[in-house]
């Protein structure tokens, strides 16, 4: 019997997303790429990316979602991780967020740590962390105008020129209360060390199965930070006669909102995969929001 070749091993593909105005980007690609070739990856990049490198194929961010991705490489901040969240979100392709910021909650690697971690995704040997997503529904007279997926949180709030709003919050269809408020946040686990923690929100560990709604600068004292399970549905239903509301997902440009527009955050049906270069989340909050050592 004549002996048959071996089969090769199927290439995988990984993902390049990067934040556009950051020097960094060109002086890591060159060694970035050929490590990923030599592990057997086809390398697809995003236009920011693209402008540095000659080679990989061209992607816009929109559509990496209808692609098959085995890995996502984000150079940049937490804001461009969150984006990079939404774009794959669809595909549950593991994160790897590169600092090239300043706080990274989210994006831990350092550029320095960089392949070291590759090397440990490459071992199998990487720490993996799976995060919940927020799916948010827009709706008008009934109508769904949008819909949205946000990582840390979506805020429904007024403008600067606008006086306070009124907000009526309904959990499971069940009333809970009126607030007369700046504004509502409804945060994941993720978001709550973001937005909602500046407007008085708790911490909250990213295994814990929650949403935190947090009021922004309530008119009442009473009213405070209410957390729910993320198997609920949350709605906030706005009463503003100004019309000078948005809607804001993950920090992002906000949605010109109206008097009677309903805001309905439920789980999504989709997670994230985070590379992590540490299980210890409060070595994080230690880190980063500088509490005491012992």
């Amino acid at each position: 019997m004549m002996a048959t070749a071996p089969t090769s091993l199927q290439q995988k593909v990984a993902a390049i997303i990067s934040r556009h105005d950051r020097p960094e980007v060109a002086r890591i690609l060159p060694e970035l790429l050929v490590w990923l070739e030599a592990h057997n990856y086809r390398i697809v990049c995003d236009p920011e990316t693209s402008k540095y490198c000659d080679g990989p194929e061209e992607v816009l961010r929109s559509e990496l979602s209808s692609r098959s991705i085995d890995l996502v490489i984000v150079l940049g901040g937490d804001g461009t991780l969150l984006s990079a969240v939404r774009d794959t979100a669809a595909t549950e392709a593991p994160l790897l967020g590169v600092n090239l910021g300043s706080l990274g909650f989210l994006t831990d690697v350092p550029i320095a740590s960089l392949f070291s971690m590759l090397d440990e995704i490459a071992q199998g040997r990487a720490f993996i962390e799976r995060r919940s997503l927020m799916h948010c529904e827009l709706l008008r007279d009934a109508k769904i105008l949008g819909n949205y997926t946000a990582f840390n949180d979506v805020v429904v709030n007024k403008t600067t020129r606008a006086r306070l709003n009124n907000y009526e919050l309904f959990v499971d269809n069940s009333f809970v209360s009126s607030y007369r408020a700046d504004g509502m946040i409804v945060a994941t686990p993720t978001g709550s060390t973001a937005y909602s923690l500046s407007a008085g929100g708790p911490v909250m560990m990213p295994a814990v199965n929650a949403f935190v709604v947090t009021p922004v600068s309530p008119h009442s004292l009473t009213h405070r930070p209410l957390v729910v399970p993320d198997s609920a549905v949350v709605e906030i239903l706005l009463r503003s006669e100004e019309e000078v509301a948005y809607l804001s997902l993950d920090g992002q440009p906000g949605v010109d909102l109206k008097d009677g527009d309903r805001v309905r955050c439920r789980r999504s049906r989709h997670k994230v995969n985070l590379y992590r270069t540490s299980s210890d989340f409060f070595h994080m909050l230690r880190t980063k929001l500088k509490w005491g050592e012992r």
